[in-house]
């Protein structure tokens, strides 16, 4: 039986690439594709694929956010966090999250589908560099900042602290969520006062320092 893979990437040439080698391997398919973790969600608890090939770094919502989601709801869908960036911010707020691997996109396509089989057979893979920030991490047992964000901040806070950083107003964040203007606004406040900002150029900071959203988006 194929291990059915969804992968969740905003750049296509990328996703295209990524397609094409994972379909010439015996007993994998791709599924389906997403370019946001919005859209990864909906996919996952639809189709519920046996893997999640996923970025860190996505629009409308990040993979650390998709990622949890993914796992509260889907638990026999794993997920692999293939990205660029070894910071430890994004390795261990996706291991936090529930990944089962963590690659950087710099690896050999083979390392790739060996960690594929290992986690849809239940265990779980890093790639050598990534063990290392993690061992690293654990030894120095240096305060993570972004657990601030992820413990004093609601699910839906996080959700819209990203839009509210990627330049979406009130409006406009209330119609892709489907709430009223006046919650969003009341979310947004909410944030605030959390964290102690002040202005929305504060909070664009923060959520790219914190590694809620990239400079790239």
């Amino acid at each position: 039986m194929s291990i059915r893979v969804l992968l969740a990437d905003d750049h296509k040439i990328f996703r295209d690439g990524l397609r094409t080698l994972i379909e010439k391997e015996d007993g994998m398919e791709v599924v389906a594709e997403a370019e946001n973790g919005r859209k990864t969600v909906r996919i996952a608890e639809k189709l519920a694929p046996n893997v999640v090939i996923m970025d860190v770094t996505m629009p409308d919502m990040n993979g650390i956010e998709a990622t949890r989601k993914i796992v509260a709801s889907a638990s026999n869908t794993k997920v692999i966090a293939l990205s660029m960036h070894s910071d430890r911010r994004f390795v261990i707020g996706m291991l936090e999250a529930g990944a089962s691997g963590y690659l950087l996109k710099d690896c050999a396509f083979g390392e790739l589908a060996g960690a594929i089989r290992q986690v849809s057979s239940g265990n779980t893979y890093l790639s050598p560099r990534i063990a290392d920030v993690v061992v690293k991490a654990y030894l120095n047992k240096a305060p993570n900042s972004s657990l601030i964000t992820r413990t004093v901040l609601t699910s839906r806070e996080r959700e819209i602290l990203q839009l509210l950083a990627e330049g979406l107003s009130a409006k406009e964040i209330a119609a892709h969520l489907n709430l009223s203007i006046k919650t969003v606004e009341t979310h947004r406040r909410n944030i605030m006062e959390k964290l102690n900002i002040h202005t929305i150029a504060e909070l664009t900071k923060y959520a790219i320092r914190e590694g809620l959203v990239a400079l790239e988006t």
